[in-house]
C-alpha cells in the first residue's frame, strides 16, 4: 500500500518531514558527491531528494508509481516528472547512471520485478541507492509518516533481494534515529539524537540506506572438480575378415 501524493507532499512540508528530508539529502550527497555529466533517476517519491543533484548532473528525472500519483517537478524548470508502472519504465536499456529509490521498494507490487527494471535501465557500472524502512525501527511501526507504509526490511532481506536481481551491495548507512514525533523536547533535540543514535543504536534506525552496483553477469559458485574415470580404449575390428562358416552337425549312418 502506497501513500497518496497529496499526503506525501503534506508530510514533507511539515517540520518532521523537513528534518527527514534534510538528513536523507545529506546522506545522498555524501555518497554521490560528484555526478557531473551523469543521468540521475529518482523513483517513488524522490523529488524532495534528487533535487540535490540538479546543478551537477546532465539530467535528473523523477518517476512516480501509478498507485501514488504524480505532481509536476521542478516548479521553476521544464517538467521532469512522470507517472509509470512499477515494473515498466519508459526508458531504453542502460539509459541512466544513477537511481535513487525512496518510498518505492517497500510499496511496489513486486520488489523483484522492480529491481529487475532498475537493473535494465542502469548503464554498465551504474549504481542504485535504496532508502527503505528498517523493520526494527520506530518509523516503520507508525503510519503517521510515509515510512510506516508497505513492507519494512532487515539488512539481510535487502541483501538477498539485491543479489537475486544482480546488484552487489557495496555500502550501508542508517538514518532517522529520533522517534517520529514533532512535539516537545524530543523534536527540539532531533539533531543531537541523530548523531547519538548513529553511534549507540544503529540497528534501530528508522531507515536503511544501501548503495548497490549493477553486476554484468551472475557470479557462479566455485565447484570442486569431479573425478571422471578414463574411458576404456576400444580396438576397432579388422576389416575384411570373413565371417566363420556355419557349423554342420555330423549324421552317423
Amino acid at each position: 500500500m502506497a501513500m497518496d501524493i497529496l499526503d506525501l507532499r503534506d508530510f514533507y512540508s511539515r517540520p518532521l518531514g523537513e528534518f527527514a528530508r534534510r538528513i536523507l539529502r545529506g546522506k545522498l550527497r555524501e555518497r554521490w558527491s560528484d555526478v557531473r555529466g551523469m543521468r540521475v533517476l529518482g523513483i517513488g517519491f524522490a523529488t524532495p531528494f534528487v533535487g540535490v543533484f540538479r546543478e551537477d548532473a546532465e539530467r535528473v528525472l523523477a518517476f512516480s508509481p501509478s498507485q501514488q500519483g504524480v505532481a509536476g517537478w521542478p516548479l521553476d524548470r521544464p517538467n521532469a516528472a512522470g507517472l509509470v508502472d512499477d515494473e515498466m519504465w519508459p526508458l531504453p536499456d542502460a539509459a541512466v547512471d544513477r537511481i535513487v529509490a525512496v518510498h518505492a521498494l517497500e510499496t511496489c507490487g513486486s520488489a523483484t520485478e522492480f529491481l529487475n527494471e532498475a537493473w535494465r535501465c542502469l548503464a554498465p557500472g551504474g549504481r542504485l541507492i535504496a532508502i527503505v524502512p528498517n523493520r526494527r525501527g520506530a518509523w516503520a511501526k507508525l503510519d503517521t509518516t510515509p515510512f510506516g507504509y508497505g513492507r519494512p526490511f532487515s539488512r539481510s532481506q535487502l541483501t538477498e533481494l539485491l543479489r537475486e536481481a544482480l546488484f552487489a551491495p557495496e555500502g550501508w548507512d542508517e538514518a532517522l534515529f529520533m522517534p517520529p514525533v514533532e512535539r516537545g523536547l524530543v523534536f527540539r533535540s532531533a539533531a543531537p539524537l541523530e548523531r547519538l543514535g548513529a553511534r549507540l543504536w544503529a540497528p534501530f534506525a528508522g531507515v536503511h540506506i544501501v548503495e548497490a552496483s549493477k553486476q554484468a553477469v551472475r557470479p557462479l559458485p566455485a565447484r570442486s572438480p569431479r573425478r571422471v574415470a578414463p574411458a576404456r580404449a576400444l580396438r576397432p575390428a579388422p576389416l575384411g575378415v570373413p565371417a566363420p562358416a556355419p557349423r554342420r552337425d555330423t549324421i552317423s549312418g
